[in-house]
């Protein structure tokens, strides 16, 4: 299995995780054209480890053409659920976001499935001359499942689909044009998608490649108890060398500094929404002092824990 497709499979595993959340919306609909689209938001849980993910599969059955379809799914956190969506209630006319009881911050799951009928009718001419035009006339022979990146512009359609307001006639119309949109852009990854060249060398072995992955989720298993780079090469059978380069050229940042952002997110939630003491927080991430917590969380929020518990 190459690495693509490992990744693919391991997100679909890790989704199954979402029959245990606690759903916010569900919105399952299929809109004139053919496309059929559903929506499904759930409360955020305390410690999230899934990174936002996009993933086109393509169905194709020879023998059976109604059969035959291309789904584009869509897995982000990082948005706020408003249970009060479609008035401005009184947390929002005073400015009072932080203390509002309505926002929840969710985990959006979305899933957009074209048929032929809709998609045909984008290909122009008879003749196909690429991957795209194969792929929307249904003339490529093989089913395939591609991880598609997450730009900004794709997220900020995605975006767009989770907060508008239209309704009825207009949101048949916003969401046919957001999907449009999603489809472009998807298509654009997938045909502008390269054979991806690491700097670090050693990083071109798959096997390579998981550990420090791996090593990104045993840092997140141990969120109250520090491991040094050397205890987290050791659990992941990896050079303390390559284990540093590695995971900022795959995650675009420091073993420490992402650490250190987990452990003050969670100390966020634990004191705002549990209620805990800076004391309480500060032992159960493992600090060896308030003074070192506060400085860390204030660096990182650029507020004293103290504050937050004031809100």
């Amino acid at each position: 299995m190459d690495y693509n497709q490992h990744i693919i499979s391991t997100r679909q595993a890790q989704l199954q995780q979402f029959n245990e959340l606690d759903i916010l919306q569900d919105v399952d609909r299929l809109v004139p054209g053919s496309v059929h689209y559903s929506i499904k938001r759930y409360k955020k849980p305390l410690e999230w480890g899934i990174d936002d993910t996009g993933i086109l599969v393509y169905h194709y059955e020879k023998n059976n053409p109604d059969g035959n379809y291309l789904e584009l799914r869509f897995c982000v956190s990082g948005n706020v659920y408003c249970r009060q969506k479609q008035t401005e209630c009184d947390f929002c006319k005073f400015s009072a976001s932080k203390t509002c009881v309505e926002k929840v911050d969710s985990v959006d799951m979305l899933s957009f499935s074209f048929k032929p009928s809709y998609l045909i009718p984008f290909v122009k001419g008879k003749r196909q001359t690429d991957l795209s035009d194969d792929v929307l006339s249904f003339k490529h022979q093989t089913s395939f499942s591609r991880q598609l990146p997450l730009c900004g512009k794709t997220r900020a359609a995605i975006e767009a689909l989770l907060n508008h307001n239209y309704t009825d006639t207009l949101e048949n119309i916003f969401v046919n044009a957001q999907t449009q949109i999603l489809l472009l852009y998807s298509m654009d990854c997938m045909l502008g998608e390269k054979e991806e060249v690491f700097t670090c060398k050693f990083l071109a072995n798959a096997e390579d490649r998981e550990k420090i992955t791996r090593a990104r989720e045993v840092l997140l298993q141990h969120i109250g108890e520090p491991l040094t780079i050397k205890e987290l090469s050791r659990k992941v059978a990896i050079n303390e060398c390559y284990l540093k380069k590695g995971f900022k050229e795959l995650f675009g940042t420091t073993i420490f500094d992402f650490y250190q952002s987990q452990r003050m997110e969670h100390a966020k939630y634990l004191l705002y929404d549990k209620g805990l003491s800076v004391t309480e927080v500060s032992a159960m991430l493992g600090y060896s002092s308030i003074s070192h917590f506060s400085t860390a969380f204030k660096k990182h929020t650029g507020i004293k824990p103290c504050e937050l518990l004031l809100h």
